[in-house]
């Protein structure tokens, strides 16, 4: 009986590790599964200024503030880079069929933010749009007209230019408004109303989910406000083109921006000592662009050392110009001129911004250093522009946004804004600079005559700022044309 007993135990045992021993080797099988990571997104933080009088369509915004936030609305034919050379966008390509017919072909499977396609009708009316808009206009003013061809837009230029396309960075937009009556774009954010607020609100998808998905506008219009408004976190971000010196005031993060704007040297070629060549020539060389840009310009600038902007990769740049003085040349060319120490008198015109008047005062010292005698005479804007005009003036200091395919009609052509003081008549350099564009002469030859002519002097190429909250996170990538080129890695997560 006793046996039994034993056997039965025995029995029991044997069960119970069997269920405990395929417990334990069920436990071992399980995988625990990791709870998934919500992407953080912010509705509140990141806040812009813009111009609540101001229209956010961007063919009519005239403020700097709503045409900086339209890069975040609005999508372009082709995208610029760092180096001025372009990318393709809404574009796929492009040929030129002539000197003076540019062919751009639109990628047909691409739609608005509400889910319109954008047909080749919204890109005919956007590029006339922006030919009449005071953003674009000047910029585009050697255009001529565009036509629909097929699944492309051909655009007739007024004249021969091998690099109108960089021009074609521009918004392009819907032929209709939204419900609200908003433009619409097909950029990463689209302007919506929100309790009777407009913000920005992202259009997430696969290739763009933010942190940052609403973007609060508050209505900031004048220059100081935002300055201040960025300084104590009012706003998040701003870009300024410095128009005045706004470096030295910023507390918030800053990043300079290469920009287009050439600050020269405009020279009466036409009439007074400066008629001569080889004045204008001691001239360029007296000039220490270096100091020009680290002093006067707080480092906010880059020497020009050629004609063309030194980051324009398209263009081989041929040195011209020196970033230093060089002194002794400039008495050299002095003496080739023929003029006695006794006429070497020159006035520097120079208007009320604060930059300009510090290069006057140190182009003043260099000049003097090279034999000159130099008066500065500073006057009112209006006063400065009427001189200019009426060409009555030796040399000025002058500022000229030019457009992103670097041609020099600013300069050269009849209704030029910096045509003043130019003998267009006498100059050769002016005629084998047409030659070059339309295809008929080679770059070297201009180059040659510029720098024996000196019509004008480049000087430097200011550069703008990015300014932004101390509280962001995030490697600022933007640069002028895309200043917000990486906003989807940008978070004010603590």
């Amino acid at each position: 009986m006793q046996k039994k007993y034993i056997a039965f135990f025995l029995a029991i045992v044997m069960i119970v590790s069997c269920f405990c021993g395929c417990g334990a080797k069920k436990e071992e099988n399980v995988t625990e599964t990791q709870p998934t990571t919500a992407k953080i997104t912010d509705n509140t933080t990141f806040k812009l200024s813009y111009t609540q009088s101001d229209s956010l369509d961007p063919f009519k915004a005239e403020t700097q503030n709503n045409q900086v936030l339209s890069s975040l609305v609005f999508e372009s034919l082709f995208d610029i880079d760092e180096n001025y050379e372009t990318i393709t966008n809404i574009a796929t390509g492009y040929a030129f069929t002539d000197s003076k017919t540019l062919r751009v072909d639109i990628n047909p499977n691409l739609k608005f933010s509400d889910g319109s396609e954008i047909d080749i009708e919204d890109v005919v009316y956007s590029v006339n749009a922006a030919m009449k808009s005071p953003a674009y206009q000047g910029a585009l003013d050697c255009f001529d007209s565009v036509y629909q061809n097929g699944n492309s837009v051909i655009i007739s230029l007024k004249y021969a230019n091998p690099y109108a396309v960089n021009l074609l960075t521009f918004p392009i937009a819907s032929t209709n408004d939204d419900d609200e009556g908003f433009p619409i774009g097909n950029g990463r954010y689209s302007y919506k109303n929100v309790d009777g607020k407009t913000v920005l609100k992202a259009n997430v998808n696969d290739k763009f989910s933010p942190s940052i998905t609403t973007i609060n506008l508050v209505n900031i219009a004048a220059a100081d406000s935002i300055d201040n408004a960025v300084n104590i976190g009012n706003i998040s971000y701003a870009f300024r083109d410095m128009s005045t010196d706004t470096s030295k005031r910023m507390s918030c993060a800053k990043k300079a921006v290469n920009m287009n704007n050439l600050v020269f040297i405009g020279v009466n070629s036409m009439g007074r000592i400066t008629a001569n060549a080889q004045i204008r020539r001691a001239i360029s060389l007296a000039a220490d662009r270096t100091i020009l840009s680290e002093s006067a310009y707080s480092g906010y600038a880059s020497a020009a050392t050629s004609v063309f902007n030194p980051y324009f990769k398209a263009i081989n740049n041929i040195s011209l110009f020196s970033p230093a003085a060089d002194t002794a040349t400039a008495k050299q060319a002095v003496s080739q001129s023929g003029y006695s120490s006794s006429e070497l008198n020159l006035s520097i015109l120079v208007n009320e911004n604060e930059n300009r008047i510090a290069a006057a005062t140190l182009l003043k010292t260099q000049l003097e250093a090279a034999g000159f005698k130099v008066n500065i005479e500073k006057v009112s804007n209006n006063t400065y522009t009427q001189r200019i005009e009426s060409v009555n003036f030796d040399i000025y200091i002058g500022e000229i946004k030019l457009p992103d395919d670097m041609n020099l009609y600013s300069f050269f052509g009849e209704d030029g804004a910096a045509r003043y003081g130019i003998d267009d008549e006498n100059l050769k350099c002016i005629k084998l600079y047409e030659q070059y564009m339309s295809g008929e002469e080679e770059l070297g030859k201009f180059i040659l005559a510029f720098n024996e002519e000196t019509p004008y002097i480049p000087l430097l190429y200011k550069k703008g700022m990015i300014c932004y909250s101390k509280a962001m996170n995030g490697d600022m990538q933007g640069y002028y044309g895309n200043f917000f080129s990486n906003i989807d890695s940008w978070n004010f997560i603590s």
